[in-house]
């Protein structure tokens, strides 16, 4: 019989979620493989014999697991005969509950808090299925007539960049404070809407989908 592990996927979960506790607690400067093994319970030697490096614990597996978090949350979704609320609903609640419920996660993978950020392959495959799954949404507006022949990459990148906006304004806590309390999620889809809407700005029409 071979070895038992003597490091196991309970191990690396519990790294990985130690890991996101001290990064949204203290930032990056409290981060050391040393605190995350004796906050996971664990040793230093897990942390290179599961994830190989510090940078592997503290950049690919968070950055991975903000990306896993997407494709997740938006394979989760229930598709309708709305393709402008299932897009909005890649917003809301998906990209907002990551921001929401692990913005440590949030800022190493967009924001790239880490010095010296370089995404690993397996970072970039995860990344890339996210993408794929907000573009595909994004493509069914052009297949019922959204896109006022805008191209759907471009319309794509536009729509993220607004995510990526609200994200970064909702962890700032400022501009969404000046809001009433509990409005942000509103604010979301309102913000959200609205690009949409500029997709089609070249007809006259609100967007809803062609029968």
């Amino acid at each position: 019989m071979g070895r038992p592990r003597e490091h196991d996927e309970g191990t690396r979960a519990a790294l990985r979620a130690a890991t996101e506790r001290l990064i949204t607690q203290g930032g990056v400067a409290a981060f050391s493989v040393r605190s995350a093994a004796d906050l996971a319970g664990t040793t230093t030697r897990a942390v290179y014999s599961l994830f190989g490096s510090k940078d592997g614990l503290l950049i690919d597996a968070m950055a991975q697991g903000a990306f896993e978090y997407l494709v997740e949350g938006i394979d989760a979704l229930s598709e309708t005969d709305d393709p402008v609320a299932d897009l909005v609903a890649v917003g809301v609640p998906v990209f907002r509950g990551l921001v929401c419920e692990h913005p440590a996660l949030y800022r190493i993978a967009f924001q790239r808090i880490v010095p010296g950020f370089r995404a690993g392959p397996e970072v970039t495959a995860a990344r890339r299925r996210a993408w794929g799954r907000l573009t595909a949404k994004v493509q069914r507006l052009e297949d019922t007539g959204l896109l006022d022949h805008k191209p759907v990459a471009e319309a794509a990148m536009e729509f993220n960049a607004m995510l990526e906006g609200l994200a970064n304004a909702e962890l700032r806590g400022r501009a969404l404070r000046l809001l009433p309390e509990g409005a942000e999620e509103e604010a979301w889809r309102n913000a959200l809407t609205t690009v949409i809407r500029g997709f089609s700005a070249g007809d006259s029409r609100d967007p809803q989908p062609r029968s």
